[in-house]
């Protein structure tokens, strides 16, 4: 369960939003949506552990039951996707999946891995190309993927469905709903796409509102 407790946010002494509270389930697709520049971003950052220099935040997020707020970024196990999938163009594709998994894993289990991750990715066969040869859906599903292969407890989304169109936003939705329901994990998707309305379990949460 991710809980979000009357988080406040604001930036440079400027309020963006108070009173959020949420209550996401294990599999679950929850959708925060509001304007951009509303702070939808600058949340997810801060829930990740990431610095925002400006940024003012109260509030406690909380991930089975245990408070993550105090914790450093690389204990709250949360995945964050961003919009962008941000992935290193001086490493392979199957590099570039590897790079999300932990350092314990090594030999067999991790070629296992990340053979297992290019399948699910739709990318078999492509291991050793240069990432930036793919094609944007291909791009998206790899950055979900090697997200994963980090073993989050939940997932957090930065509009990673609104730079694709057609068929390719189709198979990612799809992908990001079967893992989500398969890990148990819960999953927030912020957005200002009207598309991304239907995606959730439940009702949007609307910012401001």
């Amino acid at each position: 369960m991710l809980e979000l407790c009357d988080i406040e946010l604001g930036f440079n002494a400027v309020p963006l939003f108070s009173g959020l509270n949420l209550t996401i389930a294990p599999g679950e697709i929850c959708l925060l949506t509001a304007p951009s520049g509303a702070g939808k971003s600058s949340l997810l950052r801060w829930m990740a552990g990431l610095q925002t220099p400006g940024l003012d935040a109260s509030g406690q997020v909380r991930l089975g039951g245990q408070i993550l707020s105090d914790l450093p970024a690389e204990r709250r196990q949360l995945g964050l996707l961003f919009q962008t999938p941000l992935l290193f163009p001086h490493l392979t594709v199957a590099e570039n999946l590897g790079f999300g998994l932990v350092a314990t894993v090594t030999g067999t289990a991790r070629t296992d891995a990340i053979k297992d991750g290019l399948d699910k990715a739709g990318l078999a066969g492509m291991g050793l190309r240069d990432p930036q040869t793919l094609s944007g859906g291909q791009q998206a599903r790899l950055a979900l993927l090697r997200t994963l292969l980090a073993q989050p407890r939940a997932l957090l989304l930065d509009e990673p469905f609104s730079s694709l169109d057609g068929g390719r936003r189709e198979e990612m939705v799809k992908l990001v709903r079967e893992e989500a329901v398969k890990r148990k994990l819960p999953v927030l998707l912020v957005s200002h796409d009207p598309r991304d309305e239907a995606l959730p379990d439940k009702p949007p949460y609307r910012l401001g509102t």
